[in-house]
């Protein structure tokens, strides 16, 4: 019995849920034995969440009862996303009261319950079932006390700490950084219960914190000790019988290309003129699948590996060194086996003509981008002798490489050609400068031709109909191109194709070519990329939409990246003599498992370099504290403006900082504007700022405005509403303008901006929540909004989050849930109130050796939840009476703490409460507090 065949037969349109028995009759199950397989695969099926099983023992495929198979994906903010397995269906929001001890990145099952907007593209849902656990390990700050200890996640998205009887603490020293294993998962009763398994050090011992992100994201370090004795057992000299198999190609002038510090030289190539005036143009890329055989220990390695992880001071490599910097490395001089992939170029740079061959080589030189950038640009004598044998070839590849770049760009493809930022650190990874990454015309020739080499092979390898790993990337999002279109025009650039049918990648580099040489520039061209999909892996060739290509893949680095040793794999197959019926059946099922997993494992590592990075550049910062900076404002939000440094590093000036008016956003324009000096922050403002604080805990910069650059003055009324820059004015208009704005400032205002800045409730923000925002509600949105899951590119919404995601503000990590979610699952209370109020629970629990779960006001069932105590298992009681009331009054008087304008109302609250013993006369005093905890 195949599962296949009852998945078909579940999701055919005369099924009804059946039962065991039931369904061996359908499938002539007779004998015992066929009998007890049949209920094992059954068992399997339902515990990964591919069918599910009913009360009355009946089965049936999930979406047949309205669930949702998906991965969880939370937030800061303690709410989630449910991202379903099947793309076509639209994500579903979980709040924070609904998840029932699912965790972030663990496959479930989720019910929606509830379907908003006019396409029914917003939905809430619940979590019904945790169908695969992700988390094993998590990587924690423990906090010791007398008889247990608790771990709190580096992780923003798990909201609960972690307990940890006094005996499984390991040693481990108060606040120090450690691994936690978890021997007990939360639940809707319960938090997560662990053990210590590994002590990184404390938080500013150099390393701990790059080790911190290696083990929060599982990277795997160490290579298993039978790989690396698999690896020593692979001969380093090549078998004569091999070598006469191939094309030789050892008498070709072939050299590699790559940076100063690179060991796995995994591409070269050749150029070179014939006789009919075109170009021929190799492309040589080391046969790592040779040497890695499918199905070996290093195979099965490689594949759970996925990719190789480049952070700033160490590369985590996919196969073992002896292979990646030796065997396998195209290092000169020595022969070595390679895939070949030869084409005839135009003048038009069209391929006229290609041949792709295994092959055997010696590259000639191992070139630096540095040496041949000073050969081809600067002209340097010294290196021109030196390798005066391979300049005409070097000059000969930069023609080519323009040819090729001149085709690419007609055709519509988009070139984002800006430089990266690289942080240097010194042998104690301590960051020591932020500099741009300059990409020079030796790095833009090897580009081209390995983009020429990977659109060759896939168009080739489509044709003949085999089995393929491709690398796609789909047409962006309509409604991200709006807002894409809404951010440009604040620059007075517009986005040809908006609202039609499709936006062609043409329109994109229309734009990118505009602002090439503007300040604004790398800003605009991080916010288009981040509005396009990301690319990924797909056993399905659907066309590549960034470099307008029909055909894609990435054939050139099997050193580092596992598609690339998979298709090579199946080239050498195909060209030795073909697919067997049954070999091509089971490539097809593998390379669509190899581009899944690929897919996951390069997410996995892109967010693992970006977080180290943000590290280093919040460490940076550190030494920098009080220093002034020149900056452009690259979002406006209503808790602040984000500012982008010259140096990449980006930063929040809070709406507290501001406080000279009372500043409101402006979605249109995109921009703060306060309210009686009509003073204008917009995107795209130049500022000077000086860095107040740069925390490495939370991934956080903060800055004070110094000056501003660019002043403007908001005019609105009946005629339409515009904005005027004092640059633009007269010298008697600008002189006007400096003094009206400077007049309306008052203490007044700016002591208003303070409270709003600290959670107060002036009189004016509660006017303003019932008048001028009218159908908002306080977080800015419109009241029937519900989050959506596309939150991680700033700019999915510009209005509200148009920041880079991988610095996690609570404020922009999502866009805000939706007023009657939030109302439900925090009493009507907001975020920074119910923040606060909860970590100064959790530690007055701890410290009386109470419950201490940070999280366990969330009111997930009603009441308290339950907590093992003090090293054991047990229940929180519930105390009645007067210790009841005590208890209640006393975390009233912690939330109030968090309202500074009515600590006074607060106090009067626990009097109240303790002469009474209970709620009751509590509930009548003046400043009672407004969420439900304790409610029953």
């Amino acid at each position: 019995m195949q599962r296949e065949q009852l998945l078909d037969y579940m999701a055919s349109d005369i099924y009804t849920p059946l039962t065991a028995q039931e369904l061996c009759e359908v499938f002539d199950v007779e004998r015992a034995s066929e009998f007890r397989d049949f209920v094992k695969l059954l068992n399997q099926m339902e515990d990964s969440g591919e069918i599910m099983r009913t009360k009355n023992n009946r089965y049936a495929l999930p979406e047949q009862m309205n669930l949702i198979v998906g991965r969880l994906q939370m937030k800061a903010r303690g709410f989630g996303f449910v991202i379903p397995e099947q793309e076509s269906e639209a994500d579903i929001y979980i709040p924070a009261t609904e998840l029932n001890g699912a965790m972030s990145g663990d496959k479930v099952l989720a019910r929606v319950r509830d379907v908003r907007g006019k396409t029914g593209a917003h939905r809430e849902g619940v979590i019904v079932k945790v169908v695969d656990r992700a988390n094993e390990r998590i990587v924690g700050k423990i906090a010791l006390y007398a008889h247990h200890a608790f771990v709190t996640p580096l992780d923003k998205r798990f909201a609960d700490d972690i307990f940890v009887p006094k005996e499984d603490a390991h040693g481990a020293h108060d606040g120090y950084v450690v691994v936690v294993e978890l021997t007990s998962y939360p639940s809707a009763t319960h938090g997560p219960v662990g053990r210590v398994v590994e002590v990184l050090g404390h938080p500013d011992e150099p390393g701990v914190d790059i080790l911190s992100v290696i083990r929060k994201y599982g990277l795997p370090e160490q290579f298993p000790e039978q790989v690396l004795r698999a690896a020593e057992a692979i001969p380093i000299e090549i078998d004569p019988a091999e070598i006469a198999k191939r094309r030789d190609l050892r008498g070709e002038v072939i050299v590699t290309i790559d940076g100063d510090d690179a060991k796995d030289l995994d591409d070269a190539v050749h150029v070179k003129v014939l006789e009919n005036g075109h170009y021929e143009l190799g492309v040589h890329i080391a046969d790592v699948g040779y040497y890695v055989q499918e199905g070996s220990v290093i195979d099965k390695e490689a594949f759970r590996r996925g990719t190789s992880v480049y952070l700033v001071d160490r590369v985590i490599p996919m196969l073992p060194q002896r292979l990646s910097n030796n065997i396998c490395s195209l290092n000169p001089q020595v022969d070595r086996l390679t895939m070949s992939c030869v084409m005839e170029i135009d003048e038009q740079g069209r391929v006229v003509h290609h041949d792709i061959f295994p092959s055997v080589i010696r590259t000639a030189a191992r070139m630096t981008y540095n040496n041949v950038r000073r050969i081809l640009v600067d002209q340097d004598p010294e290196l021109r002798r030196e390798y005066e044998s391979l300049v005409p070839m070097f000059e000969l590849m930069e023609q080519l490489a323009l040819i090729l770049r001149e085709k690419r760009m007609r055709r519509g493809a988009v070139d984002f050609d800006f430089d990266e930022i690289y942080v240097k650190v010194n042998d104690l990874g301590e960051p020591v400068d932020i500099v741009p990454r300059q990409r020079s015309i030796a790095e833009r020739l090897i580009e081209e031709f390995m983009l020429a080499a990977n659109e060759t092979v896939a168009e080739h390898f489509h044709w003949l109909g085999v089995p393929f790993v491709y690398r796609i990337h789909e047409e962006p999002d309509a409604a991200k191109m709006l807002d894409l279109n809404a951010f440009l025009h604040n620059f007075g650039y517009h986005l040809k194709g908006v609202g039609g049918s499709k936006v062609h990648p043409r329109a994109l580099q229309e734009v990118l070519n505009e602002v090439e040489g503007t300040r604004e520039a790398r800003m605009i061209s991080t916010v288009m990329l981040r509005s396009m999909q990301q690319a990924k892996y797909r056993p399905e060739c659907t066309g590549h939409f960034g470099l307008a290509a029909d055909y894609y893949t990435h054939f050139t680095s099997p050193i580092r990246r596992y598609p690339d040793l998979t298709i090579h794999r199946i080239m050498r197959e195909v060209l030795s003599g073909g697919l067997s019926p049954e070999r091509e059946e089971k490539l097809r099922e593998f390379v669509a498992e190899a581009s899944r997993q690929s897919s996951e494992r390069e997410r996995i590592a892109q967010d693992a370099e970006r977080e180290v990075d943000q590290l280093k550049m919040v460490e940076y910062m550190q030494a920098h504290l009080d220093e002034e900076f020149d900056g452009i404002i690259t979002s406006a939000t209503q808790f602040g403006l984000f500012v982008q440094l010259d140096n990449g590093v980006e930063g929040l000036i809070h709406i507290s900082a501001l406080d000279d008016d009372y500043y409101v956003l402006n979605e249109r324009q995109m921009a703060l504007i306060g309210e009686r000096t009509r003073r204008v922050f917009r995107i795209g403002d130049p500022v000077r700022v000086v860095v107040t604080r740069a925390s490495k805990e939370d991934l956080r910069i903060d800055f004070g405005l110094v000056a501003h650059l660019r002043e403007a003055t908001y005019v609105g009324g009946a005629g339409g509403e515009a904005i005027v820059y004092d640059e633009d004015l007269s010298p008697k208009e600008r002189r006007e303008s400096i003094r009206r704005r400077e007049s309306m400032s008052s203490e007044r205002g700016g002591r208003q901006q303070r409270d709003r800045g600290i959670g107060g409730r002036g009189k004016r923000d509660r006017l303003r929540g019932k008048t001028v925002r009218g159908g908002y509600d306080r977080a800015g949105r419109r009241r029937d909004a519900v989050p959506s899951a596309d939150h991680e590119d700033p700019i999915i919404d510009v209005r509200h989050a148009a920041s880079p995601p991988d610095m996690p503000y609570d404020e922009w990590d999502a866009e805000f849930p939706d007023p009657r979610a939030l109302r439900e699952a925090e009493g009507g209370r907001g975020k920074r109130q119910r923040q606060s109020a909860d970590e100064r629970f959790a530690k007055w629990d701890r410290e009386t050796g109470g419950v201490g779960d940070r999280a366990r006001g969330e009111r997930r069932t009603g009441g308290y939840r339950t907590w093992p105590t003090r090293g054991e298992p047990g229940v929180a009681k519930k105390g009645p009476g007067k210790a009841k009331g005590r208890k209640h009054s006393e975390r009233a008087a912690m939330e109030s703490a968090d309202r500074p304008r009515r600590a006074k109302s607060a106090k009067a609250v626990v009097g109240a409460a303790a002469q009474s013993g209970g709620r009751g006369k509590a509930k009548k005093a003046k400043g009672k507090p407004t969420g439900k905890r304790g409610r029953r």
